[in-house]
Formats: structure tokens, sequence, C-alpha cells
């Protein structure tokens, strides 16, 4: 069996005049749903084979975040620059890469793609995966590359709106 789970970054801040898409920091709201999203998959006991996240600044901090709080090391973090502005087929060709002594993954990105992966991979409508959301997909395979689409199973679906977080 392999896990992929799709996490889109943390709420991002508009303020900051003058910055480019790539630089722009998590905001307030961004903060604190990353703590409570973060807290939640330690308190699961989640814990991938390996992170890959976009090296945009949200990503990367997003990745960081969820990374020292479940316990995995953040000098692991694969940073893949192809995940920023992506496609499908970004995805599909870092999917056929893996190794197959993983056996679950973290992609941290972003919409629209991080949505449109989701529902392609496990046939389900997601419509748009909102900030810091997390998608768990298994699929019955040993291998990333023997991956079809539609075939995976979406095990839980998760973001900050669902609880309650002042």
């Amino acid at each position: 069996m392999k896990k992929i789970y799709l996490i889109r970054h943390a709420k991002s801040s508009w303020k900051e005049e003058g910055i480019s898409d790539f630089k722009r920091s998590l905001n307030k709201r961004g903060e604190a749903d990353l703590a409570h999203m973060a807290k939640r998959l330690k308190n699961f006991h989640i814990l991938p084979d390996l992170i890959v996240s976009s090296p945009a600044k949200r990503a990367k901090t997003t990745a960081k975040e969820i990374a020292n709080t479940i316990g995995f090391k953040k000098s692991n973090i694969a940073y893949q620059d192809r995940l920023y502005e992506s496609s499908y087929d970004t995805y599909r060709y870092l999917l056929d890469s893996l190794d197959d002594k993983l056996n679950s993954i973290f992609i941290v990105a972003h919409n629209p793609t991080i949505t449109q992966v989701g529902e392609v991979l496990s046939g389900a409508i997601l419509t748009n995966m909102p900030t810091c959301s997390i998608v768990c997909i298994e699929f019955d395979t040993q291998s990333f590359k023997d991956i079809k689409n539609g075939e995976g199973k979406i095990l839980f679906f998760d973001y900050p709106k669902k609880h309650d977080i002042a």
C-alpha cells in the first residue's frame, strides 16, 4: 500500500507590498491553522517517509512547521522547484520517480493543481482544497509508478474550517 498526503500550504499574507508571489509569508490565520493541522497529524501519529515541498516561502514554512511538529527532520525535506506553478504531469513525474521503499509521502504545494491532482488520483470531486487542507489518498499497489488515475481511496480530507480554531 502507498499513501500520498496532499497538503495545500497555509494561508498567506497579501499585505507586503511589492513582494513577489513566491516570497509571500503566512498571515496570522495561516500560522494558527498550520499549528492546529500539524498537531492533528501528530496526534494521529502520521509520519511520512518523505516530505516534498514547493520552495515558495509559504509552502516551505508549512512543510517545516509540520515536520517540526511531527518529528520529521527538517533537513530531509526535499524541495522541488517544479511544484511551484506546476501541472498534473509534474506530480506524475514526481510519483514515478519515487523509490518503492517509501510507503507514504507528504506533498506540500499550491492550488489549483493540488486539488486537480487529488481529484484525478482519487476520482473524487474535491472542488477546492482550502489553505492548510490535507487529503490522504491510499493506493493498493507496491510501487508509486503503478498508481492509476481514479483508483486511489480517500482516507480523509481535513481542513481548518472543519474545526473550531479561534
